[in-house]
């Protein structure tokens, strides 16, 4: 493959290369669906740049890979969001429309999934730039959102949780469960409304 060759960015425009060394390393995640082929070098290949110059924005590479990841979690919770706007007022939709939401994006985008909330992304802390606060916060909107739409089910009538937090952590675990076991298991006879009888449960709906 002839290496693409790169029009030097303006000065004070860093930024932008920094942006594009993100989206050079999630087009090869996509392409590929393997983290290990996102290094320094396939990067600034991809870019069109030598690679020492990727480190005037990332130290190494797990410093891209938690960038990725950090972009990918804010497309899934542009995508959460839409789905809450799109339910309306109604309490019970909006967890339902949310959940099928998330269930949807990681359908729609298995390598970006697997990446985020899958453990192929393990970096190793004290060996690279990446530390154990960069990883603390990591899915902390996606549970937000699913904490507070249980709360409204609670506050609607809809829901008996007495505990919404750990009940919204238990059903994002249930979601995270379905999500890899449907990518894992495609000729698994799932019953049409295995979502929905998950969700009303862990979610603790009322009939």
């Amino acid at each position: 493959m002839t290496e693409q060759v790169r029009t030097r960015n303006p000065r004070g425009e860093g930024g932008r290369l920094r942006d594009e060394i993100v989206a050079a390393a999630v087009e090869l995640l996509d392409e590929t669906g393997d983290q290990s082929a996102i290094t320094l070098r396939s990067v600034a290949r991809r870019v069109g740049i030598a690679a020492p110059s990727i480190y005037r924005h990332f130290p190494d590479q797990p410093a891209i890979m938690l960038a990725v990841v950090r972009q990918h979690l804010t497309e899934l919770e542009s995508v959460l969001r839409a789905a809450v706007v799109a339910a309306g007022a109604d309490a019970r939709q909006k967890l339902m429309f949310l959940s099928h939401a998330y269930l949807g994006f990681a359908e729609q985008h298995p390598e970006r999934y697997r990446v985020m909330f899958g453990g192929v992304w393990k970096p190793a802390l004290g060996e690279s730039s990446v530390t154990a606060a960069d990883l603390a916060g990591l899915g902390d909107a996606t549970l937000g959102l699913l904490t507070a739409a249980v709360e409204a089910c609670v506050a609607a009538g809809d829901s008996a949780s007495t505990e919404p937090y750990a009940d919204a952590v238990a059903l994002w675990l249930g979601l995270h469960g379905l999500a890899h076991q449907r990518s894992v298991s495609a000729v698994f006879p799932w019953p049409a409304d295995m979502a929905d009888r998950m969700i009303r449960s862990l979610a603790h709906l009322r009939a």
